[in-house]
């Protein structure tokens, strides 16, 4: 797979109850041969729309003014919205941007709004477009403030956004970049991921330092080391000849971050659930590797997404 280092294979919930109708009580050989399709599936469909995020939830900050809070409630509404909902929010958002480009919360939504209009948009060149702007829009957020834990998942969701239209080169330094940047390393020994020493903390990581108790980092996180630890024999040694020591991840680590996100909400999304079963079915557990596919047939089909 080309898309290794990178959190954006594309997903999308049309026909999630077709896919996910039939996981449960299979047994022996006949279970093993549909949860291989069914991770086939997921793969193709799979990214970060995955996480299960429903923000009209979220709590807005008290100082914020009136106006601002009633427009971040109407964007939060439209982003769970379909293609439409999630235009009219990108604009609602563009619209706005001058009286709010301030404001740590507006901006992040904007960055969200340019990856809702990434996923929609069918043209390889306005795909680039709205992840490349997104991701501008971040790091105007960057100089003026730095612990938004948001921002930083949106950071790295639109990086990977855009290093799907990179080579194959450009994939694997972003991805280094990532590892740098995703390294477990908190003060003390570095684990499988990060064995280039302590790193700074930043993205995904300092997303889960802002917020240790939000899932959506962890599953960021656990789709990083899973799709570190599927790479090929041309991925390797490209990675190996650009870097000394190029990153590494277990399917272990990545079951461990996929835990992590059902210990913190459980039932957090059917792509976590797809994801254990997978880690499972990888490191030879059958048993619980149906037992997962089963409990992800549990979810509804309208669990929200990103």
């Amino acid at each position: 797979m080309l898309g290794f280092f990178f959190f954006a294979e594309r997903y999308t919930t049309a026909n999630a109850e077709s896919d996910y109708d039939h996981e449960s009580e299979k047994e022996s050989e006949e279970g093993e041969d549909e949860l291989s399709c069914e991770t086939v599936r997921t793969a193709r469909r799979d990214s970060l729309d995955l996480i299960n995020e429903d923000e009209t939830h979220l709590i807005l900050d008290s100082s914020l003014d009136e106006g601002l809070g009633q427009l971040l409630q109407q964007a939060d509404r439209l982003h769970n919205g379909d293609e439409q909902e999630k235009r009219e929010g990108f604009q609602l958002l563009l619209n706005n941007k001058l009286a709010y480009a301030d404001q740590g919360d507006f901006l992040w939504r904007l960055a969200r709004a340019h990856s809702d209009m990434y996923d929609i948009t069918e043209g390889t060149d306005e795909k680039r477009s709205y992840a490349s702007d997104g991701k501008e829009e971040l790091e105007i957020a960057f100089q003026k403030r730095d612990q938004s834990a948001e921002c930083h998942q949106w950071y790295a969701i639109l990086c990977g956004q855009l290093a799907e239209h990179e080579s194959i080169q450009k994939r694997i330094q972003t991805g280094y970049i990532f590892k740098l940047k995703l390294g477990y390393c908190r003060g003390r020994r570095c684990t499988s991921c990060c064995r280039t020493g302590h790193v700074k903390l930043e993205h995904i990581d300092k997303a889960i330092a802002l917020k240790p108790e939000d899932p959506k980092s962890y599953y960021l996180l656990g789709r990083w080391c899973y799709q570190v630890s599927q790479l090929g024999w041309l991925e390797k040694k490209t990675a190996s000849a650009l870097f000394e020591t190029p990153p590494t991840a277990t399917v272990q680590d990545a079951l461990q971050n996929f835990l992590k996100v059902e210990e913190l909400s459980p039932g957090f999304s059917k792509a976590v659930r797809v994801y254990i079963a997978k880690c499972y079915k990888d490191l030879g557990n059958n048993s619980a590797a149906l037992l997962w596919m089963y409990l992800a047939s549990e979810l509804p089909v309208n669990t929200k997404e990103v």
